[in-house]
This record gives structure tokens, C-alpha cells and sequence, in this order.
């Protein structure tokens, strides 16, 4: 039966209904949330997937009603298309009665560990200053320096307009127009780090919140699309249509690389992310992500790892995150194991970026340190002052025991990251992936990249070492 359905979820149980008939076959995310606060209330929580979800596109994702009725994004992995396969539209929460806080096995215990940490994060370098005050685009204007910012589908690491897409001119572009704008705003309530913002046209109205550095990396320098509001626009409407902004952004620049699209052709992106509501053929074929749209065009550089999409750093001039890219078991996934914090940032010590030396163990350590973090819930931010203050660590290990009654160690916290990436290395061997699989694009090996003349030169054997433990 060609329909589809609302689940919801409330203190009652689990209820599935139609789901109303305007929000279905075309109609963006913005407006299906309105819809839906309408029917529902204003203060349920809302996860659904988009135009491009219900057609199963595979760059398809989950977008998420924040506390304002603007939209987050469960970006990669083709979450929405998996929704839109099982005729499910949305996913209402509901929680009318429910218990106003989770118990505390240790609530005293609990507070002075949550204040510790919460002490950390302000007091940090990255997620005190920079993140607040620039988001995360402030790591444009640095990867460009560092010539690890890929631009025009990867064949340089460094551009002369990084900073016409940058924090800081985010920054001033929000503060020179007021109106809606915020430099800083938390996702969810109770963020202390503020890194997300909103950005405004040039009359102050709202474009687009949670513009992220990989997204103004993706079209800014590998699409050279160098108009920061060009980029806001084509970011608020892969929201709309629930389009990961990731693989689409890196899809658009294939496609341009492809002769599908102009190089720097913010109009022509733009038109063709909206015609993902109800796809045209080439809509259809860039939202189906990277990997198709380079096999489309017949394309030897294509960047991509297991199909997905390569972000924001070029692995031939930030080693570590090759590494990451190549052997993180969803595919090329940086947040996996952040090798930029101690290759570029400097966090945790220092690993120089275009040698091989360190590279190993680093992205091995950080993956297993991430897998740990992820299974707290807690933002991947967070590893900026666990890797630099000790008390952090601490503080955090300290918040689980107190919350369960548990009396975790650090070693502990060690194994269960190392026992999270074995389960999903496990799924992918079953489905049929092996260690080739854990390999990056040739092209990385043969086209040398300025400004460094960087090649990616890691052998299989050695990529091979990074899941040893």
C-alpha cells in the first residue's frame, strides 16, 4: 500500500497512524513540522524524514524538530531512506507525564563531577572561545593555512576565498545584520559550549541554524561556491528535503567535477537541491550521493570511502584522518576518530600532520576513545578538554558511576570502545565487507596536492594495523 504512517511514542505506549496526507509527496521539513507541532502539540519532539526519505534516496536522512521548530540533521548513512523503506514518515515523542528527571544513583556525586566538567569546557582553548564564537566553520580559514582544505574536488589543499566562507566572516555577517542572528546557540538545552548559531540574510530574517564548517567546506572551497549566503541558502534547503549536507555537498562538487554543474554555481546547486522534493532525474542521481554520481560520470577522483562521502580534510596533507576515513567501519567518517585535534589543533599533544610517524596509533586510539564518548551520549566536542585537561576524564568517568552506581576505571572506559568497534566491525564482515574495503581512492596515492605535495602513502599492511587490538 503506497501510504505512509506516523509512529508515536507517549508515556501511553506506542501508536502507529496515518500520517496526514499534506506532509507527503513534496512538502519540505519546515513546513512539515508546523503541521505537525499543530496536530500534536508544540512540545513533542519530532524525528522524520524528508521529501528525499520518502523517494529512498540514499544521501536521505532523519531531521530532528530542535526546541525552536528549526531542524538538526542524523546526517549520514542514509537514515531517511531507511524510514522511507519502511513507510514511516515521522517519529513523534510525546512526553506529557512522564517523569520529570532520571534517577541519580549518587546525586551529590553526580553534582560535583557535572561541575568539574562543565568548568573544562569553559576554561578550554576550543570549546570555550573558538566554538562559541565562531562555530565550527572557524576551521576553515586554519585547514586552509594548513593546506589540508580540500578545494575544487580535491585537487588542492588550499584556496584564495577561504575566508569569504569562514567563522570569521560568519561571524561578522551575523553581527552586522542583528535580526534573528545569534553567533551563539545552543542545539538543545543545557549546552554550555554554544557552537551552533543562526544565520541571517542580509535584513536579519533567519536562513539556516547549525551551519557547520563541513558543510561551508563542502560548498564553499570543494564546490568553490564563495558566497557565504549562496551556501546558507543551499544548506537550509538540503534541510528542507532532508538531505544529508555532507554527501550532497560533496556530491555537487563530483557532479561539477562531473560537467553536470558549473564550478562556483551556487544558483544552479541550489535549484537542483530544491528539485529533490519530488525528484528530477539529475536531482535523483545527486541525491543517491558521491558514489553514483561519479559512476554516472565515468570519474576516476571520486572521494569516497565504502561509498560515503569523504569530509572537509584532505587525507594526503592530515595523515591521521586518512587513516580515520579509510578503517572507521560506517566509512569515511571523521567525528570516528578526530585526528585533526592533535594533528592541526594541537589537542592532546601533537602528531605533524604530513608525516606517517604516530599516525597509526593515533587515529587507533582516538577511534576507541570516540566509540567510548559516543556511548555516553555526550557531544564529540567534549574530547578537546578530555584530551588536554586530566580532570576532565575524570570528571566524565566520575558522572557515570555516579548516574548507574557503577565504579568504572579509565581502563575500563578503554575496553568499552574497544568492544563497540569490534560489534560493528563484526556486522560489516557479515555483510560482507573485508579489509579492501578499508582502503581510500587511488587518486590519493597518484595526484600529489599542494601546497605541500602531499601524496597518501600508507601501505595496506600499515592501514591494515589500525583495527589491531
Amino acid at each position: 500500500e503506497d501510504k505512509f504512517y506516523i509512529v508515536k511514542v507517549s508515556m501511553d505506549g506506542v501508536t502507529i497512524e496515518d500520517a496526514p496526507a499534506e506532509i507527503i509527496g513534496g512538502c519540505g521539513n519546515y513546513k512539515a513540522i508546523e503541521i505537525l507541532n499543530a496536530k500534536y502539540g508544540p512540545k513533542v519532539g519530532i524525528a522524520l524524514a524528508g521529501p528525499a526519505g520518502e523517494y529512498r534516496l540514499a544521501a536521505a536522512n532523519i531531521s530532528v524538530k530542535d526546541p525552536e521548530s528549526n531542524i538538526r540533521s542524523l546526517g549520514r548513512g542514509g537514515l531517511g531512506a531507511v524510514l522511507g523503506s519502511k513507510k514511516v514518515k515521522a517519529v513523534i515523542i510525546d512526553d506529557a507525564g512522564a517523569p520529570a528527571s532520571v534517577p541519580v544513583a549518587n546525586p551529590e556525586a553526580f553534582k560535583a563531577a557535572a561541575k568539574v566538567f562543565a568548568k573544562a569546557m569553559l576554561d578550554h582553548p576550543v570549546t570555550g572561545q573558538a566554538l562559541p564564537n565562531y562555530g565550527t566553520d572557524v576551521l576553515v580559514n586554519i585547514l586552509n593555512e594548513a593546506g589540508g582544505l580540500p578545494t575544487r574536488n580535491f585537487t588542492t589543499g588550499r584556496n584564495d576565498w577561504a575566508n569569504n566562507v569562514g567563522g570569521e566572516t560568519m561571524n561578522a555577517n551575523i553581527t552586522a545584520r542583528g535580526g534573528d542572528g545569534k553567533v551563539a546557540h545552543g542545539c538543545h538545552a543545557g549546552c554550555i559550549i554554544r557552537c551552533s548559531q543562526w544565520y541571517p540574510d542580509k535584513d536579519g530574517k533567519y536562513i539556516t541554524s547549525g551551519f557547520e564548517y563541513e558543510t561551508a567546506w563542502g560548498l564553499g572551497a570543494d564546490a568553490c561556491i564563495t558566497d557565504l549566503d549562496e551556501c546558507a541558502y543551499i544548506d537550509r534547503a538540503m534541510d528542507d528535503v532532508g538531505v544529508d549536507s555532507i554527501e550532497t555537498s560533496v556530491a555537487i562538487a563530483t557532479a561539477m567535477e562531473g560537467g553536470l554543474l558549473p564550478w562556483g554555481d551556487g544558483k544552479a546547486a541550489l535549484k537542483l537541491v530544491e528539485e529533490m522534493a519530488i525528484p528530477t532525474p539529475l536531482a535523483r542521481i545527486l541525491a543517491s550521493g558521491t558514489a553514483i554520481v561519479g559512476k554516472t560520470c565515468g570519474l576516476f577522483r571520486v572521494p569516497i570511502v565504502k561509498d560515503q562521502a569523504i569530509p572537509a580534510y584532505d587525507p594526503r596533507s592530515v595523515k591521521g584522518i586518512g587513516l580515520t576515513y579509510a578503517t572507521t567501519p560506517m566509512g569515511a567518517d571523521h567525528t570516528a576518530g578526530y585526528t585533526i585535534a592533535t594533528n592541526i589543533l594541537k589537542v592532546g599533544g601533537y602528531v605533524d600532520p604530513l608525516q606517517k610517524e604516530g599516525q597509526i596509533e593515533l587515529s587507533r586510539n582516538l577511534q576507541i576513545a570516540t566509540a567510548a564518548v559516543d556511548s555516553t551520549g555526550m557531544c564529540i566536542f567534549v574530547a578537546f578538554p578530555v584530551l588536554d585537561i586530566p580532570e576532565a576524564f575524570m570528571a566524565l568517568i566520575d558522572m557515570i558511576n555516579a548516574r548507574y552506581g557503577y565504579s568504572l576505571t579509565p581502563d575500563d572506559v578503554t575496553e568499552l570502545g574497544k568492544s563497540v568497534l569490534k560489534v560493528e566491525r563484526g556486522f560489516n564482515k557479515k555483510a560482507g565487507f573485508t579489509n579492501l574495503d578499508d582502503r581510500l581512492p587511488e587518486f590519493f596515492e597518484e595526484e600529489a596536492i599542494a601546497p605541500h605535495n602531499a601524496i597518501w602513502d600508507f601501505t595496506p599492511e600499515e592501514i591494515d594495523k589500525v583495527m589491531d587490538f
